[in-house]
């Protein structure tokens, strides 16, 4: 699936060890009296904390909270959430700042951190609520409005994001996570050396990795790659199109092939078929098309995908020339995919991201064709979905009326699919699992199974008792920085003329007739 299977920009994640958020580190030895001191194990924890040990933070935080000084439990427990958070313990930041905000202590910045950890748990919309409190009763509250400005950019409104980090930047430079946000802001405004410069300032506040391991495996190591993939654009347009080109739709038609959009179209020149992966962050090629187009390795970061919660190397380039029907895009960054074990074909593909190019698109199923533009003229719509894209489009969904989650839209995938941590949420306890053979990026899902008797709504768009796969979505939510609910694909998508429209922030959704798609495995 391509949510997981491209995954090329993480940064919520800040200044962390990646795979600490995959396996556990040993903590850190303690003094028997210190331990009992918890004035001594939160100065322990805030050391800890500083140096990127972020998990033996989390235990000496722990430490620290066993005491009967409520002034000082709430300070040990804002730290714990934010270490929880720098390791991808998405669940437990969320208790703990429950907690924290059901107390004396429930300030401006208990409220940000609810919305940091609720953000983490991919309940945007919950989260923006906080932001918005925690702003009106502290109006200088930087965290909060970091979070604005990044709740701004899911929604596609770019100029008022990079205002709002612009200005929290400058409220807070000694915030890494900040300077981050702001750099992804200028590279989906294709803004390349500003977007390199302000990764550059987060880069310089990160600290340091104590082994070679943690150097390779570090957010640092993953940014300075995007820097380098940025700075090779110097002196050229990125995702460059003629005025005319830019300006007009481009209609281009498909083939389905096992329930994969299918188009001819050209990379440097070479024809190639391109399936519309609207799920990955970047345009891919296998190294084999690479190499006969001409396109070399730049650089290199890390990827995951559905399965083993494992991290895997990703070439990076720059393709001269994409084309597909008469849509001709110039200096176009790639993915550069090399063979996998145990991985389906289509994931050897080369695959077109059209909203990682800035692209809305359009598809329609009974015509088999596909639209491609800039700006989408208004169209008629059954269903409207509001649509954000955090680094992947995703729409809402409700399951069992009570649990929130995002779901990321993939053309790529097939029908609807929930993470592991959203199963267990739903508490459902079925008789029995019902293994599913589910292959992604990362090979085989060993432990992906059928949950039976699941109600999901997209707010009109009703499943009642459906059947739902269960995949380990647990390294991409890790390299998100947030918790993906699930995954919406073909059988969901084809029953409708849709469109993705990127300016308005939509999915929009027209039925041509026919029954309510089936919901269903991945």
């Amino acid at each position: 699936m391509p949510a997981v299977r491209a995954l090329v920009r993480p940064c919520a994640v800040a200044a962390a060890v990646l795979t600490v958020g995959l396996r556990a580190h040993g903590q850190a030895a303690q003094d028997p009296a210190a331990a009992a001191d918890p004035a001594a194990q939160y100065q322990l924890a805030t050391e800890l904390y500083d140096t990127a040990r972020y998990r033996e933070a989390l235990a000496a935080y722990d430490l620290a909270i066993r005491t009967d000084d409520p002034e000082f439990v709430a300070r040990a427990r804002k730290g714990r959430i934010r270490a929880a958070l720098r390791i991808a313990e998405f669940d437990l930041a969320w208790r703990e700042a429950e907690q924290l905000n059901d107390g004396p202590a429930a300030d401006a910045e208990a409220q940000t951190l609810l919305g940091d950890a609720l953000w983490a748990m991919g309940r945007f919309d919950e989260s923006d609520a906080e932001y918005l409190q925690a702003l009106e009763d502290a109006p200088r509250n930087s965290r909060a409005r970091f979070g604005l400005a990044r709740s701004l950019a899911t929604r596609n409104r770019l100029d008022e994001a990079l205002s709002e980090a612009l200005t929290t930047a400058a409220a807070s430079p000694r915030d890494a996570e900040v300077h981050a946000l702001v750099g992804i802001i200028y590279e989906r405004l294709n803004r390349f050396d500003e977007s390199a410069e302000a990764f550059e300032r987060y880069l310089a506040l990160l600290p340091e990795p104590k082994t070679r391991e943690e150097r390779q495996l570090s957010m640092g190591a993953v940014f300075q790659s995007k820097v380098r993939l940025l700075r090779s654009f110097r002196g050229r347009v990125p995702l460059q199109m003629d005025p005319g080109d830019a300006e007009r739709l481009h209609r281009v038609p498909f083939r389905l092939v096992n329930k994969k959009i299918v188009m001819r179209g050209r990379v440097n020149r070479l024809p190639v078929e391109w399936v519309l992966d609207t799920g990955s962050e970047r345009t891919g090629v296998s190294d084999t098309t690479a190499r006969r187009a001409g396109i070399g390795t730049i650089t290199s970061t890390l990827t995951a995908g559905v399965g083993i919660a494992m991290l895997r190397r990703l070439d990076m380039g720059r393709a001269d020339e994409v084309e597909i029907g008469t849509l001709r895009m110039r200096n176009v960054p790639v993915a550069i995919r090399r063979v996998i074990r145990n991985a389906l074909p289509r994931w050897q593909n080369e695959s077109l991201s059209p909203l990682s190019l800035g692209l809305s698109v359009v598809v329609d199923y009974q015509r088999r064709e596909v639209t491609f533009g800039r700006k989408l003229p208004e169209s008629d719509a059954d269903f409207v979905l509001p649509m954000r894209m955090n680094r992947l489009p995703m729409v809402r969904g409700l399951l069992n009326s009570t649990h929130p989650a995002y779901f990321v839209v993939d053309t790529g995938g097939e029908l609807i699919s929930i993470s592991a941590e959203t199963a267990d949420a739903l508490s459902m306890n079925p008789p029995r699992r019902i293994p599913l053979r589910v292959y992604g990026m990362s090979g085989l899902d060993e432990n992906a199974y059928l949950l039976p008797g699941v109600d999901v709504d997209f707010e009109d768009i009703e499943y009642r008792n459906v059947g739902l796969a269960v995949l380990n979505l647990r390294a991409p939510s890790v390299l998100l920085g947030f918790q993906v609910g699930g995954i919406v694909g073909h059988r969901f998508l084809s029953e409708y003329r849709f469109s993705m429209d990127m300016a308005r922030g939509e999915l929009r959704l027209e039925r041509f007739g026919g029954t309510q798609p089936v919901a269903g495995g991945q």
